[in-house]
């Protein structure tokens, strides 16, 4: 789906298209199988790593950190993780599994259509209500990695790509289904929906400015309306 590929990961690899098969149908949630104890560790090392990667950023994860806050020595992370760089790219793809299930998955079973488009949105906006009291590691991580390149900055643009190929497919079904006007362009439709998101986070958390949550909603509303096909 996404043009960049991920770097290897240890679990479900990111939603990707399979030939003939749509990107909003392409995949299946894969229940998480049991773990064994050395993998159990490391899930538990990478949990208190996001808890701390959404409040501080990224780039402020080290080893050190991690093996205070887990009770755990410094070997004993460094064990698991070879690098923080490999911390790093764990705490990506963990984050991105998490907002598959709570964002992408969910939507799934609404219909093709405005249906699923307005599902995506509103799964994405309540995890957003939340993140606004924590931090967004894909906006977060934009502003660490914008200007870098490396392994971290490619989990991070793949991660982003890849949920953006979903809702560029979910566009391109509106429009097939003829809930959207035929001349509607996707990558435009998703860069003004994306830019609401965006808006809403600077707006609610860094300006502390109050109904940005519903000026958000009211955004959606009015982009649907300017796109819809005449009755």
């Amino acid at each position: 789906m996404p043009s960049v590929s991920a770097p290897r990961r240890t679990s479900r690899p990111p939603v990707e298209a399979k030939a003939g098969i749509p990107v909003a149908e392409a995949a299946v949630p894969v229940p998480r199988r049991a773990l064994h104890k050395g993998q159990q560790t490391k899930a538990t090392i990478v949990e208190a790593a996001l808890n701390l990667a959404t409040h501080i950023g990224l780039e402020g994860l080290s080893i050190g950190a991690l093996a205070e806050l887990t009770g755990m020595s410094k070997s004993g992370v460094f064990a698991h993780f070879g690098s923080r760089e490999e911390l790093q790219i764990s705490v990506v793809h963990e984050y991105h599994d998490r907002f598959e299930q709570e964002v992408f998955y969910p939507a799934l079973q609404a219909s093709r259509g405005v249906a699923r488009l307005r599902a995506l949105f509103d799964n994405w906006m309540k995890r957003t209500s939340i993140e606004l009291d924590s931090g967004c590691i894909y906006i977060s991580g934009a502003v660490e990695f914008d200007d870098r390149t490396g392994p971290v900055r490619d989990a991070l643009t793949a991660s982003v790509q890849t949920w953006h190929a979903a809702m560029r497919r979910t566009i391109v079904q509106c429009r097939e289904c003829g809930d959207l006007r035929a001349d509607v362009d996707e990558n435009q439709l998703l860069f003004e929906i994306h830019g609401l998101i965006l808006a809403l986070h600077y707006e609610a958390r860094f300006l502390r400015n109050e109904g940005s949550m519903q000026r958000a909603i009211d955004g959606f509303e009015s982009i649907l309306a300017r796109y819809a096909r005449p009755a």
